[in-house]
């Protein structure tokens, strides 16, 4: 996967940002939404391999590089993926949808892990029309304690970028121009920024960590309510 444009860029972020503040949003403050988050209050997040249901194959290789880092960011520590997924493999677990439904304390037992995040790819997908291209990333992040094992925090990231060659003019020179751009921006696509934002998305509804300045101290922070959805 190459780097798209630079603008390409930039729409997805503008994209990203009208998502939330678009159609009126039904606000709820942080603490409303997870107050299990604030009880159980975890340190330590071990992060599993993700759960895959894009039709993208190579979706899973490329998410997994994008979420440690900020989520470390939001005040928690992480346990270096490479190593964790390393380890579970070794473990024979490939499949992290195999232990959603599975007691969860071997993770705090084994690596003192006070809760475990599972993602979710939902979409990692292109949808081309020769004049118009669109992408769409969709992750689901969830926040599983090793302690009760209930879910402590769960939101989704959605972002869509369109690929489309914009306006190239009329006639059929415009027409085959604006054919061409899009399908080099479609092949020119990497995920990996959109998936990152997708992130961003998701991770701006966390209560933050305690190795973060707003520890405890952001209860009252508003973020959009979202539709329940059975990911597992």
């Amino acid at each position: 996967m190459k780097k798209e444009p630079q603008i390409i860029y930039l729409i997805v972020l503008t994209l990203s940002l009208l998502s939330l503040s678009g159609c009126g949003p039904t606000m709820v403050t942080k603490s409303t939404k997870f107050p299990l988050m604030y009880e159980e209050n975890p340190l330590s997040i071990l992060v599993l391999p993700p759960i895959n249901r894009s039709t993208a194959a190579d979706a899973k290789e490329y998410y997994s590089t994008t979420i440690q880092e900020p989520l470390s960011l939001s005040g928690f520590y992480t346990f270096p993926y490479e190593v964790t997924s390393e380890i579970l493999k070794m473990e024979g677990i490939y499949d992290s949808e195999l232990l959603y439904n599975m007691p969860l304390s071997k993770f705090q037992e084994y690596f003192g892990a006070d809760a475990v995040m599972f993602t979710t790819i939902n979409k990692w997908d292109m949808s081309y029309l020769v004049l118009a291209a669109g992408l769409t990333v969709e992750i689901t992040c969830e926040i599983k304690s090793t302690k009760s094992d209930q879910t402590l925090w769960k939101y989704t990231g959605t972002v869509y970028a369109d690929l489309s060659g914009g306006n190239t003019g009329g006639g059929i020179g415009g027409l085959v121009a604006k054919a061409i751009i899009t399908a080099i921006n479609s092949a020119l696509a990497d995920y990996v920024p959109y998936a990152k934002l997708a992130n961003g998305i998701a991770l701006s509804s966390i209560p933050t960590g305690p190795y973060h300045p707003l520890h405890a101290k952001d209860q009252e922070s508003q973020i959009a309510e979202q539709p329940s959805k059975q990911s597992h």
